[in-house]
């Protein structure tokens, strides 16, 4: 019985050991994280393997670093010259995400910090470059769309084969001096109540050139009947609307003699 205590401690420490051995060892990566291995006593950044999302068990002297390797976004504001060296302030947000595979010689070709180290620097230098293009009226109004894409492209290009994918960009504002924007909005105004002025300078003129034809087309209306009634159709009318009257049952017809131009002289009704 006394013998008990003494061996029980070493079964005790030994448990308690493998307790903290297994607690270390033990790894789980979350939805939309991967894994690479730091292998201590190996050559550092395992770059062959990512591991993926659930519970992983490695050797103790070993560390797993864990990323997001899901879409993942940055927005940044950044000073930039326009074509005429203008400083112009753009807002914009880039969004990216690691190559799955790659994640391990992202990591050790780049660093922990990769989005400073690697992403910031792309998106700037391609943002100078395209917005370096433009006016400020272009920047200001006209070719948002356009800049994003080019700045994309550049993007892009720079990235290529720095294990990183650039998804989009979006250029959400850009600001420009005081004096410069209140210009360029007045140009604006401007412009936008001449094009009006036009339209109803336009609207005006087809109205008055419709009334024109409208006109026109009832004057030769009247002009070719007038040409097509002489004596003898007038005279024929006149009988036919005699006729239809005498067989009125509420007239009662008197003839006598006839008119100047031939037709008969109706008197008398009820």
């Amino acid at each position: 019985m006394q013998n008990l205590p003494k061996i029980g401690l070493p079964i005790i420490f030994t448990i308690a050991v493998l307790v903290i051995l297994i607690s270390k060892a033990a790894v789980t990566i979350g939805p939309g994280e991967g894994g690479v291995l730091f292998e201590r006593f190996g050559d550092g950044i395992n770059t062959e393997k990512t591991y993926g999302e659930g519970f992983h068990i490695v050797a103790p002297w070993n560390s797993m670093l864990v990323f997001k390797v899901r879409q993942q976004s940055i927005s940044d504001e950044m000073n930039v010259l326009s074509v005429n060296g203008l400083e112009v302030r753009v807002n914009g947000t880039i969004w990216y995400e690691p190559e799955y595979e790659n994640l391990g010689k992202l990591i050790k070709t780049k660093g922990q910090d990769y989005v400073i180290e690697l992403l910031n620097p792309a998106v700037n230098a391609a943002a100078r470059s395209v917005v370096g293009r433009y006016t400020p009226e272009q920047l200001y109004s006209s070719k948002r769309d356009v800049i994003e894409q080019e700045i994309l492209d550049e993007v892009v290009t720079l990235m290529k084969g720095q294990y990183l994918n650039v998804k989009r960009v979006l250029v959400e504002d850009v600001k420009l001096p005081e004096t410069i924007k209140n210009a360029i909005e007045g140009k604006l105004k401007q412009e936008q109540q001449s094009l009006e002025y036009e339209f109803r300078l336009v609207t005006a003129d087809k109205e008055a050139q419709k009334q024109r034809i409208e006109a026109q087309g009832k004057a030769d209306a009247n002009r070719i009947l007038s040409a097509s009634l002489n004596d003898k159709i007038l005279q024929d009318k006149g009988i036919e609307a005699t006729v239809k009257l005498a067989e009125s049952p509420n007239s009662k017809v008197i003839v006598i003699g006839s008119g100047d131009s031939g037709m008969p002289i109706i008197l008398g009704n009820q």
